[in-house]
């Protein structure tokens, strides 16, 4: 790590970046802050080009579990806000702060290159350079679309929902969505409103849990309920989530193939509904295409215009993928620390079963900690450091998690969340920021604003 005559460069400014800069800001840390678009927000800005925002979603965690620290999402926003208010919240956020003013929009970072005396240079796509003694990469990890090849010849369309914005464009087409992650689920329950013909495609069963339990967000239930051994709670909530679906096979749906929560949790209440109603039909996986026909595993047949391919992402992290390795889970300490490259940090790539922004103010909080304590020489960040090469915590929380590429380097956020306390308390550090010097109460006023910009535009 360099003198502080180098500052640190975070790139990007979607929520990962944004908790970086308010952690340096907070330690009074010099840092260069470039944005390829023209605002905050990341892919929560349906309008940033290759965002996968699409109209109909909304967050899996709750608005009160999923805000940065000291500062809440206002009272007035839906229980899961949808993509607009949460992109008002951000901007909120990086305009209390004074975060905005200090980001260059429209910079791209095309290359990131460490140099032999340990700073890093960072090149723009205009050929600019600067050297900085660290980079914090925060580029993100829902642009790099999964494409799988598809047995057979399918002579209609194919997209990944990368690229996908509203049930307009499912208007009049027979359409299968490959895939059942939150947003396959969600773009399956658009499919059931607005095309001609629907069915979701997925290779095992899964664990659908409803947004809502006794009239209150599904979250907050966890977390304000006993804390029970996971093998307890698993059998436990296992049952009331077959008490309330009931048997799934009846729906087209398969058996879940593993216990609940060792997969990514699919948090839906539409889905169920629609198959319910028949507004869309469940099949197995797919064995063969031909011409228009998709075959399935489970032998039944069916015709389609379009298969959406709702099959995830890849996190590359194309600027320094050199530096960071695979590109479906980077090996960093904690998700946040390069092991291998000093100076190297990466916010985003976490990959949990929860909300993710607290996870960002932690890992952001820890990293603002060992820059502002490695400058200061003092002897917790050299402790610190050979954690990073060394310390493998168990971060799974007991759970045993299917063999899938997403699933590789996974974290139980509960363990996680434990494990980043225990780290900062040792070493002195905080986990989440401080409200901003104008207080809390000018969060309402500033979502509110913008939560209505949001709706005029």
């Amino acid at each position: 790590m360099q003198d502080s005559q180098y500052d640190t460069c975070v790139i990007g400014a979607g929520p990962a970046g944004l908790a970086v800069a308010r952690a340096l800001t907070e330690r009074g840390l010099p840092y260069t802050h470039l944005e390829r678009h023209t605002g905050p927000g990341g892919v929560w800005d349906i309008d940033n080009p290759g965002s996968p925002m699409y109209e109909s979603a909304h967050f899996i965690s709750s608005r009160s579990l999923s805000a940065f620290g000291g500062w809440p999402m206002p009272d007035h926003f839906a229980d899961y806000p949808p993509h607009r208010q949460i992109l008002s919240y951000l901007t909120s956020f990086a305009e209390a702060y004074g975060l905005k003013e200090r980001i260059e929009f429209g910079v791209e970072v095309r290359d990131v290159a460490k140099n032999t005396d340990g700073t890093w240079t960072v090149t723009r796509s205009d050929g600019r350079e600067s050297v900085h003694g660290q980079v914090v990469m925060c580029t993100g990890s829902q642009w790099h679309p999964n494409i799988p090849d598809l047995p057979g010849e399918f002579s209609g369309e194919i997209r990944h929902t990368v690229g996908y914005r509203s049930g307009d464009e499912l208007r009049g087409k027979r359409v299968l969505v490959v895939g059942a992650g939150n947003s396959g689920c969600d773009i399956a329950c658009d499919a059931a409103r607005f095309a001609d013909h629907a069915v979701i495609s997925m290779r095992r069963g899964y664990w659908f849990i409803p947004k809502h339990l006794f009239g209150r967000p599904v979250d907050t239930i966890a977390a304000s309920g006993p804390k029970l051994p996971m093998w307890l709670e698993q059998r436990v909530f296992g049952a009331l989530l077959r008490i309330i679906n009931g048997d799934p096979r009846r729906l087209g749906l398969q058996k879940p193939d593993h216990k609940l929560f060792e997969t990514h949790p699919a948090v839906n209440s539409m889905l169920i509904h629609h198959l319910q109603h028949g507004d869309i039909t469940a099949r197995p996986a797919i064995v063969r295409t031909d011409g228009r026909t998709v075959h399935f595993t489970d032998g039944t047949s069916d015709d389609f215009d379009l298969i959406l391919l709702a099959t995830g992402y890849v996190h590359k992290v194309p600027a320094a993928q050199k530096y960071f390795g695979d590109e479906q889970h980077p090996d960093l300490y904690l998700s946040a620390f390069s092991r291998e490259h000093h100076g190297l940090f990466g916010v985003g790539f976490v990959e949990t079963n929860s909300g993710a922004y607290q996870l960002f103010d932690s890992q952001a909080q820890l990293i603002a900690g060992y820059i502002h304590d490695t400058q200061a020489k003092l002897p917790n960040a050299e402790l610190f450091a050979r954690m990073i090469r060394g310390d493998r915590p168990d971060l799974t929380g007991g759970l045993k998690f299917v063999a899938s590429p997403r699933h590789t380097g996974y974290v139980d956020s509960g363990a996680i969340v434990k494990y980043l306390a225990k780290v900062a308390s040792r070493m002195g550090w905080r986990t989440e920021g401080h409200p901003p010097p104008a207080g809390p109460a000018r969060n309402d006023e500033a979502s509110a604003q913008h939560s209505s910009e949001a709706v005029v535009s």
